[in-house]
């Protein structure tokens, strides 16, 4: 199949790209998992707006990069054992050998695989970025030689983001200040590289603009001075130290007005948008197809859109299609592949993949994100805020619980309790089909109501994602935006 273009796709990037046609890439960046042995969370209010005053900070998970030797991992290494053509064959039986069943072994399993189906789809011309950190750079450093070929191999940029504080320069070690971004080529003689310069430089030495609106700096010529503008000697091209970008998180809180802060999602491994833009100058022209299997947050798909390339985006989390589908791409119409488009798909998502249904259910509501906890949650699943509080003083948390199976009277009653043991201003149970009973509807009246202004909105509220499909939304209060904390802009919950 030949994959639509400025397309995001939900799902495991192997499992989508198993059904694409070869040669549909002309540049892959993947930013994967590091194996850095972290829960990445996002906590309401930390993008632009910050936190709300006496806002309770709650969690959403972003990802989860823990890796252990499990059942998936073992299976995943049979096969590859098994295998008599699989190139990573040697290697990674090699690497048990030195590694044991481990953590890091488990992790390099995951990424072999999709690093060959990567290899698949991207084209003869095309090149390869793969983003990482000295975690686990070195082993895929082996894994890529072995995919692509040592002699394809490009260059290993060192992306130097400046000295951040905190955590990072606490205990015996040196502080942490860089990435590292591996380049390989499909065939080393035959890949595009176009010439980049470092913004830093143009803006120390070309700091002039012309009436024309070009860049120059004034240079002395026997006594005289003359102009030397920029796109006529624009300088020593960039190395494969870079230096001039800084990491979003060492800018976050203390400059508002910066272009860092002004791009900030909340995301916690965003990248900057000039870094991604580089490396599209860099190794890609205008109408080529970028793809990126792990956007995240969308940076990738972003700096492609705005370049005049084609991009296709792929991200096994739901929240992150959706942030990137609301606020990446806000006001366009970007097709997403991979979510339900019918009762008969959402119904196979919450038999199949019920962990995805119950995130995916919940940002059918402008303004509710997934809980951080999938197991162990304590009878929530999703949870939002009202942009104002509720007339009973400093309620404006409102929880969700997700049932994609069969209606259970009790479960409602459970999560009934839940909302009063946390003291939430609302509470919203979404099943899979409208709930017709009676008795539910009486059982969740009884929870009464509650004033947010002049308006009073039902304290415990039935919905489901039949209705959602049919148009009928929840009637809940002003919501604030969940990463900013500032009133929603736009919807979350347009039909996809």
């Amino acid at each position: 199949m030949k994959p639509p273009i400025n397309t995001l796709y939900y799902g495991d990037c192997l499992e989508v790209m198993s059904d694409w046609d070869d040669d549909v890439a002309d540049l892959i960046y993947l930013d994967p998992p590091f194996n850095s042995n972290a829960r990445y969370n996002i906590l309401f209010g930390q993008g632009n707006g910050g936190q709300r005053r006496g806002e309770r900070r709650a969690q959403v998970m972003a990802f989860d990069d823990t890796w252990h030797w499990d059942a998936a991992a073992a299976e995943r290494f049979l096969q590859i054992e098994r295998s008599q053509v699989n190139p990573t064959r040697g290697l990674l039986v090699g690497l048990r050998t030195a590694l044991g069943d481990t953590g890091m072994l488990a992790y390099l399993t995951y990424m072999a695989g999709r690093l060959l189906e990567l290899r698949r789809v991207l084209k003869p011309t095309g090149t390869i970025y793969l983003h990482c950190d000295p975690t686990a750079g070195h082993y895929l450093k082996i894994l890529m030689d072995q995919i692509f070929g040592g002699e394809n191999f490009i260059t290993e940029i060192i992306w130097n983001y400046g000295t951040p504080s905190g955590g990072r320069a606490a205990g015996r070690r040196p502080v942490k200040a860089h990435d590292n971004l591996l380049v390989y080529a499909f065939k080393a003689q035959e890949y595009t590289l176009n010439e980049v310069h470092s913004d830093a430089h143009v803006e120390t030495w070309f700091r002039h603009t012309g009436d024309d609106g070009r860049s120059f700096r004034t240079r002395s010529d026997g006594g005289g001075a003359i102009r030397q503008y920029h796109d006529e000697e624009p300088g020593v091209p960039m190395s494969n130290v870079w230096s001039d970008i800084r990491q979003l998180y060492s800018q976050r809180g203390w400059f508002p007005n910066t272009r860092a802060r002004q791009e900030d999602l909340g995301y916690p491994t965003q990248k900057p948008l000039n870094l991604l833009e580089r490396v599209i100058r860099m190794s890609s022209n205008e109408g080529d197809v970028v793809l990126d299997p792990f956007c995240g947050c969308g940076t990738a798909v972003a700096a492609a859109d705005n370049l005049n390339r084609k991009w296709m985006g792929i991200d096994i989390s739901p929240f992150a299609i959706e942030l990137i589908r609301t606020r990446r791409f806000q006001g366009s119409d970007v097709n997403v592949s991979g979510v339900p488009y019918d009762m008969e798909a959402a119904r196979h998502m919450a038999t199949n993949r019920p962990f995805d249904f119950e995130k995916w259910a919940v940002t059918r509501v402008p303004g509710l994100v997934p809980n951080a906890r999938q197991v162990g949650d304590r009878g929530i699943d999703g949870r939002g805020f009202t942009l104002d509080d509720a007339s009973v003083k400093g309620r404006n948390l409102v929880l969700v619980q997700v049932k994609g199976g069969r209606f259970n009277l009790s479960q409602l009653r459970d999560f009934l309790h839940v909302v009063e043991r946390e003291g939430a201003a609302l509470g919203l149970y979404i099943t899979l089909d409208r709930v017709a009973s009676r008795g539910a509807r009486a059982e969740a009246a009884g929870s009464g109501t509650i004033g947010f202004g002049t308006s009073t909105y039902p304290r415990v509220q039935l919905w489901s994602v039949e209705q959602w499909f049919a148009g009928e939304r929840p009637d809940l209060p002003a919501m604030a935006d969940p990463y900013t904390g500032k009133p929603m802009v736009g919807s979350l919950g347009v039909k996809m």
